[in-house]
């Protein structure tokens, strides 16, 4: 077995972690979990299964302050190198890897890895939907649904990964080789991680790192990359000059259109350049257009991203919890014909939501605010926009329920996390929804 004897430290005890124990237990290791954060608070299933297989838990201080000699040290994404848990391990002279790099070295499939700041889940499920429909067994996994370690647990006899990957996954490849690899997009984001948005670009550029020209690199157009070794493919809603483009309501390539949007549920032009990096990867992956437009066809959006909710006295509801940076909000607001009352707001992730005044301008008549950032986004949009500030999501419903007009929409698009109020954008977005449904004329 790979890690036979080895003495390996896994930080953190999420999803991630715990796969990545499991894993390397499997293979024979000797493992320590180690979480900052209280045993209490930790689910018991997850501490109960790693004690069940031998695999040690430290948590709390203790844990921060572990001593003990180790081979290796596996960390989850979620844990930052800068925190307490992480320095007491990076200074350390041992091995450091990430989740994603140690199930990659377990995997036997090529990977198809997805990244960008916005459109990561949605172009991940289009293409997991559109392989799997066309013959070609893939999950859907990484950032989303199962980590890539417990995929490479079960040892599922699959054609491909479809892997959507995260800067913080990427911070700690050393040999990740995607045979083709998506960069939707890059805009601010994370910068309560990252000292800088340049370190935030370079986390995520590392996704082209150990790629050759063997490999596929599917990327936006209008995005200024740095050489990449892998032969590119390129796709723009807005410039002519990609490989993939748009003309006349429908995506083109090599002058031949091949999908109508009109037979598609998606909507927004971030959406359309989901599309065209789906069917980009479905031509490098050997499939005519005459077999993908079909399941791009019949593909439904999932919640959270410009989800209609419902429509009362006239007034309709969009729960865009999904949108957790400001590119995602101004996406959202550019996809709206109606004037906008927004809901907005939530952890405080270091963001200038003044960048948004202009469109906020023309777009929105009033605004709800909620979370740590409320006052702050006010402040950077006094003048431009009637302001509220409300103490929960209930009451922030509730005052756009009475300010909203008959011709206008809802739009519950907070533009940052949820976790200073809520577990997940999803228990955020299933909140928003609940409220929605429970208003009364």
């Amino acid at each position: 077995m790979r890690y036979t004897d080895r003495k390996v430290a896994v930080l953190g005890a999420g999803l991630s972690g715990t796969a990545a124990a499991h894993l390397l237990k499997d293979e024979g290791a000797t493992v320590t979990v180690l979480d900052s954060a209280e045993e209490k608070t930790i689910l018991k299933t997850t501490i109960e299964g790693l004690r069940a297989r031998g695999i040690e838990v430290i948590c709390g201080p203790e844990a921060e302050r572990d001593a003990a000699r180790y081979e290796m040290v596996v960390l989850s994404p979620g844990i930052d190198p800068a925190s307490p848990l992480g320095k007491n391990f990076v200074a350390r002279e041992v091995e450091i890897l990430g989740e994603l790099e140690l199930g990659w070295r377990s995997c036997n499939a090529p990977v198809v890895a997805i990244t960008g700041t916005n459109g990561k889940t949605t172009t991940t499920e289009l293409l997991a939907q559109l392989l799997n429909a066309c013959g070609q067994k893939t999950i859907a996994c990484g950032n989303i649904g199962k980590p890539l370690s417990d995929v490479a647990r079960e040892g599922r006899d699959l054609d491909v990964l479809t892997v959507e990957v995260s800067s913080f996954q990427l911070e700690t490849i050393t040999t990740f080789r995607p045979a083709i690899t998506v960069w939707l997009n890059f805009a601010p984001d994370h910068l309560d991680r990252y000292r800088s948005l340049g370190e935030y670009r370079a986390a995520k550029l590392r996704i082209f790192d150990y790629q050759t020209t063997d490999d596929v690199a599917v990327v936006n157009a209008a995005e200024e990359l740095p050489p990449i070794k892998a032969r590119a493919v390129t796709f723009s809603a807005y410039q002519d000059r990609a490989d993939f483009r748009l003309a006349e309501g429908a995506i083109v390539y090599s002058g031949q259109e091949v999908l109508r949007l009109s037979d598609t549920k998606l909507r927004g032009s971030h959406n359309i350049e989901n599309l065209m990096a789906t069917l980009a990867v479905g031509l490098a992956r050997g499939l005519s257009f005459e077999q993908m437009v079909p399941p791009l066809s019949a593909y439904q959006p999932r919640p959270h991203r410009l989800e209609f909710v419902r429509e009362l006295s006239g007034v309709g509801y969009i729960n865009d919890s999904k949108a957790t940076n400001l590119d995602a909000v101004e996406k959202a607001l550019l996809a709206q014909s109606k004037p906008v009352v927004l809901i907005a707001g939530g952890k405080d992730k270091g963001f200038e939501y003044e960048t948004l005044r202009p469109l906020v301008s023309e777009k929105v008549r009033a605004t709800i605010l909620i979370g740590e950032m409320a006052e702050r986004i006010g402040r950077d949009w006094s003048g431009v926009v009637p302001c509220e500030i409300a103490v929960s999501i209930a009451d922030a419903v509730e005052r756009a329920h009475a300010v909203a007009q008959p011709g206008e929409v809802v739009l519950f698009s907070p533009g940052t996390s949820s976790f200073d109020m809520f577990k997940s954008y999803a228990d955020r977005g299933d909140q928003f929804r609940a409220l929605v449904h429970a208003l009364k004329k």
